[in-house]
């Protein structure tokens, strides 16, 4: 090692004027999303929230945590990257809502192995556009260049989200009884789960992101399932608040057989028939290519559903058309019977025994 000349940062291959070029192209994005309670303002070392400015008097405050797990890799492969900061809110804050809790405020984390300012500028950018679709604003967050730890190219990102509720005003489980009914909303595609298993897919079929979607060849597999989560916060918060939602389901990792039961108390059983909705093409193609039994179809992809909302019988009706009214597509999955009295469980039947395979499985489940 020379003794005349320093090995400076960059050396080392973290570029300080690169995170500061970051911060400069990101603070117009962030100040976009500022909403009553926060004034977004980038570059401190803390960031402050008025719950009373808000319009909370004695709220509860709700946090969660999530990342966007492998779909990151095809997003850096397509070169496509926006749509993965949307999906990064949308783990977060729909994990929120189905507390009750109003999305308001998140935090980010994206670390990397060399920063590419212009590429964090878009990640980030689609932070801020899943913020603004959750109404909660982007108050900060972490950027981290770490060669060594992560090649070149590569990256990965953490969400942290903040939400609110008025003291006694959560969903709870004690609401949930056998006799109510079951909408599922409509999932805008495979979301940020199971991307492990699309991409072992993938690789098996010869298959990448420029490919031609094997299910629509008229887009590339890429575009295809890059398609960002679904945000249901908007849809959902208002009904919410008046009181016509007992509980709600985010199908994430676990799928419907293994999320549903999570809001259900003991004894309570989900009954959901797979004919009431159609398999989207994206997720027939991974059962198929995978050969995948139902049972682990439906507890590995979220089949088309990404919220499931129970409500009374005789407010399901009322409750579909306000959601179909909000923008979403709502089908009517299911009801909620008696079940085992020391178990919450979920059965899923029904479309050929779930879409083409195993007609004897429910009967074998359903005990």
């Amino acid at each position: 090692m020379s003794d005349t000349k320093p090995i400076t940062y960059a050396d080392a291959g973290v570029s300080i004027d690169a995170g500061n070029a970051l911060v400069r192209a990101i603070a117009p994005v962030a100040a976009a999303t500022r909403r009553p309670g926060a004034d977004v303002s980038l570059g401190g070392f803390g960031a402050f929230f008025d719950l009373r400015a808000a319009g909370y008097t004695d709220p509860v405050l709700v946090a969660c945590t999530d990342g966007v797990g492998t779909k990151v890799k095809l997003a850096a492969e397509a070169g496509n990257v926006r749509g993965v900061g949307i999906d990064l809110v949308a783990m977060s804050v729909n994990d929120l809502i189905v507390q009750g809790a109003e999305p308001l405020f998140f935090l980010d984390y994206f670390a990397t192995g060399k920063l590419d300012p212009t590429m964090g500028a878009d990640i980030v950018a689609g932070i801020a556009e899943g913020c603004r679709q959750a109404g909660c604003a982007l108050i900060g967050g972490e950027t981290a260049e770490m060669p060594g730890v992560y090649a070149a190219g590569d990256f990965d990102l953490a969400g942290f989200a903040v939400g609110a509720v008025e003291r006694g005003q959560h969903l709870k489980r004690d609401a949930v009884k056998p006799g109510q009914v079951l909408l599922g909303l409509a999932s805008s595609g495979v979301h940020s789960n199971g991307f492990s298993l699309v991409r072992r897919i993938m690789a098996a079929e010869g298959l990448s992101v420029a490919s031609p979607a094997p299910f629509d060849p008229a887009c590339t597999l890429g575009d295809a399932l890059l398609t960002p989560t679904r945000i249901y916060v908007a849809s959902l918060l208002p009904l919410i608040r008046a009181g016509h939602i007992k509980a709600l389901a985010h199908i994430t990792g676990g799928g419907l057989t293994e999320n549903v039961p999570r809001v259900l108390p003991d004894g309570v059983a989900a009954r959901i028939d797979a004919g009431t909705w159609s398999l989207p093409p994206v997720f027939a193609w991974a059962r198929d290519a995978a050969r995948l039994p139902p049972q682990e179809l439906v507890r590995t992809l979220n089949c088309g559903i990404g919220m499931v909302v129970v409500v009374a019988a005789d407010e399901a009706t009322a409750v579909a058309e306000a959601l179909h009214a909000a923008g979403e597509t709502v089908y009517r999955i299911g009801t909620l019977e008696e079940g085992l009295p020391e178990l919450a469980e979920c059965r899923v039947s029904g479309a050929a025994g779930v879409w083409g395979y195993a007609d004897a499985w429910d009967a074998a489940h359903a005990g």
